[in-house]
């Protein structure tokens, strides 16, 4: 049962986003057991942030290719999307305990190749400052909405809102990648969101639109949106290629 004060109680009723969103946790827990009980490696959790930095790049105007990426000649946008997701996985307790200060390491991360220490990890304004404040609530909040579905809201906001100088789409998708792991959804990051969103790319993009417009028709559609994105990320798992 949800709190009177759960900030997401009313999305997580929208018509047809509690069972959008459970089939999708459906067939990311269906990809994550089906290794029965064989152990995943450090390895794969590595394939699975190499091909998310890659996605997320090309999403953000790289034009770098997986193999450019993999090898270490991927251009500037690639080299910050794979900076990012190098050490992503240990900001996971920081987002729980201190999610605002997360996020600023995120951003320092993307863009502390590009800008000055003045707008590493800062926000761009005061109206940016506080929708940065919003989404850290969001994130320390008691919410009993589906962890997909507030990664989803996080992952929404920090794009539309861009609250930073610059590399706020890499910052949005790591954000998203990295509520699924400290929420317990994906702890060993295996699937692979930012791949289903550069393969949905013109509903991607026009549902982050459709949001940024703040209406209701807009935030639903994006919620609807983001549970189909997540199944698709689930398979494109290394574990469902090495499986097949």
């Amino acid at each position: 049962m949800s709190h009177p004060d759960d900030p997401l109680a009313r999305l997580a009723t929208l018509e047809g986003v509690p069972s959008a969103f459970a089939a999708a946790r459906d067939g990311i827990d269906v990809v994550l057991r089906d290794r029965g009980l064989r152990r995943t490696s450090p390895e794969q959790t590595a394939e699975s942030l190499l091909r998310g930095a890659h996605a997320s790049a090309v999403l953000e105007g790289s034009a770098s290719s997986l193999g450019e990426i993999r090898d270490g000649t991927g251009d500037a946008v690639a080299a910050d999307a794979v900076r990012l997701s190098t050490s992503l996985l240990a900001l996971a307790p920081t987002l729980s305990r201190s999610p605002l200060q997360a996020l600023a390491r995120l951003h320092a991360l993307a863009a502390g190749s590009t800008l000055g220490a003045d707008e590493v990890g800062r926000p761009r304004s005061s109206e940016a400052a506080e929708r940065l404040q919003g989404v850290a609530r969001l994130l320390s909040s008691q919410t009993a909405a589906p962890a997909l579905l507030l990664a989803a809201v996080v992952h929404a906001e920090l794009a539309t809102t861009a609250p930073f100088a610059s590399h706020n789409g890499l910052v949005a998708r790591a954000a998203e990648r990295l509520v699924l792991v400290a929420r317990g959804v994906d702890e060993k990051s295996l699937t692979v969101p930012e791949a289903a969103h550069l393969a949905l790319r013109p509903a991607y993009e026009s549902n982050l639109g459709a949001y940024r417009d703040g209406a209701a028709p807009g935030v639903h559609a994006w919620l609807l949106y983001a549970a189909e994105a997540y199944a698709a990320g689930a398979e494109a798992s290394p574990l469902r290629r090495t499986a097949e």
